[in-house]
């Protein structure tokens, strides 16, 4: 039956391969309007070089792309906007300085050159966002916003256009709950217009919330594509992965003591105002302490407080001097792990010893010992399972999983007193996550007192000894509800 007979976008047996690995191998697919398509797999699988291919930034050695019947015209993505193909990336490509309306109006420039008219120009997105119960502040400046608003930004620069597929990559990667619920309630909205939506994702419980269809890819090989009333969580993670992940280890019970405890303490925010107001709480060695709540309640202040990067008011006492705060082998797993985490220009090794330069066998005196730290950054390489041909390789060239490994890897190289992470699987597909939640896992068992900050509810519970809950800077003891997710600062 040939695919092209309906309407909508359809891929057939796509190949592409970089060098000796083979991304896409014969892979074939139909994306319906009317419908929101998931696509699933690890990171390596293919979904994103799909993607690529379908929006125009990268050419497939063979195999063809038609929407509606009509050849796309792949290797050109401003000729692929032009047909009606938008993609949402991850990573907005938003212009930070100018205004919500300059960024609608730059998204419909004919060329890179060329005087625009900024009112007219942002009209069609405006008009967008009324359809879809947004309001929009159009002189704004995109800086100011939150990321779930510039997300907003982002999927109406699209909707100004002609756009009749909307590719969204990981969408909820970075979003609140109360936020996931408006992008949901905006993609049915979105496929009861018309659109052929394909949502790109991790978690297989929103996938199993929000879409219609999912094709799953492992492999760059194409596994099978169902309606979501025919699959469950099981059957895609099977499908994604092979075989599902061993469950994870309980903690053993021993005697427990103090790691560190808080009296008392506030953190001021960025502007001054207090982020985190007189809290307190007491994290035992050997323990995972998880601190949930949405984004923008103080998590971040306070993980940043107990790693010393903000100043404390009040008190952090360690429980000897083993854990005295200059003394103490403290580790920090940031939230953005290409922001705050990585040096993305910047080698493997070379992000490693960010950390490892201070340790005594790699130094001479001021200077390094290179040999030593070659074998050092290889065994961690190895240790860590990170994917990379060498640690020569910049980390700007690693899939997600593997450039949070290389951020694991250098808070974990040696057993510490005290681990803060924030949420550390963020956008991350099942292996990755679950190698992650084990080294945490291993951390704790180590005698590490964990103080495991995240937004997501299944995380939190699959990992933590004990849950308590940051809302509006203040701590609020687990009361077995998700309601606390939704209180917003």
């Amino acid at each position: 039956m040939d695919m092209t007979a309906n309407p909508g976008l359809h891929v057939e047996n796509i190949v592409k391969r970089f060098g000796s690995l083979t991304a896409l191998d014969n892979v074939s697919a139909s994306f319906r309007p009317g419908e929101i398509h998931a696509v699933l797999g690890e990171n390596g699988a293919g979904k994103s070089t799909l993607m690529g291919i379908l929006s125009g930034f990268v050419v497939p050695d063979s195999g063809s792309v038609k929407l509606d019947g009509e050849p796309v015209p792949v290797g050109r993505p401003f000729d692929c906007k032009r047909t009606g193909i938008e993609m949402i990336h991850q990573h907005f490509t938003l212009v930070s300085e100018f205004s919500i309306a300059e960024n609608f109006a730059m998204s419909r420039l004919p060329g890179l050159v060329g005087a625009s008219n900024v009112s007219e120009r942002s009209q069609p997105s405006l008009a967008a966002a009324a359809r879809l119960g947004w309001e929009m502040e159009p002189g704004r400046k995109v800086s100011s916003l939150s990321v779930g608003a510039q997300q907003r930004v982002e999927i109406l620069k699209a909707l100004g256009g002609n756009a009749r597929v909307i590719i969204f990559d990981e969408p909820t990667a970075v979003l609140s709950p109360d936020e996931v619920s408006d992008l949901f309630r905006v993609l049915r909205q979105l496929r009861d217009d018309g659109h052929v939506v394909i949502l790109i994702a991790h978690k297989l419980s929103e996938v199993l919330s929000v879409a219609d269809r999912v094709t799953v890819l492992r492999r760059g090989k194409w596994i099978a594509s169902a309606p979501i009333a025919d699959v469950t969580e099981r059957t895609l993670a099977e499908w994604m992965v092979g075989e599902l992940p061993a469950p994870l280890p309980k903690r053993s019970e021993s005697n427990l003591k103090r790691g560190v405890m808080a009296v008392d303490v506030s953190v001021l925010g960025d502007r001054g105002e207090t982020a985190v107001r007189n809290v307190n709480f007491q994290i035992q060695r050997g323990e995972i302490l998880g601190l949930g709540g949405v984004d923008g309640n103080g998590q971040l202040e306070l993980a940043e407080a107990l790693v010393g990067i903000r100043k404390v008011i009040g008190s952090l006492l360690f429980e000897s001097a083993a854990m005295d705060p200059a003394k103490a082998r403290i580790a920090y797993v940031p939230q953005d792990r290409q922001h705050d985490g990585l040096a993305m220009g910047m080698s493997i090794e070379e992000n490693l010893l960010i950390t490892g330069h201070r340790k005594p066998e790699l130094r001479s005196g001021p200077f390094l010992r290179f040999a030593k730290l070659h074998k050092w950054s290889k065994l961690l390489v190895k240790r860590f399972s990170v994917k990379a041909n060498s640690p020569a390789d910049r980390v700007a060239g690693l899939s997600g999983g593997n450039q949070q490994k290389v951020v694991v890897s250098r808070a974990l190289d040696e057993q510490p007193d005290l681990l803060v992470v924030v949420n550390p699987t963020r956008g991350l597909d099942i292996r990755a996550t679950e190698y992650v939640h084990s080294k945490i896992l291993e951390a704790r068992d180590g005698g590490a007192a964990v103080a495991l900050f995240s937004t997501d509810l299944d995380e939190i519970y699959a990992l933590a000894d004990r849950v308590m809950f940051l809302s509006r800077g203040e701590l609020i003891e687990d009361a077995g509800s998700e309601s606390l997710f939704g209180a917003k600062a």
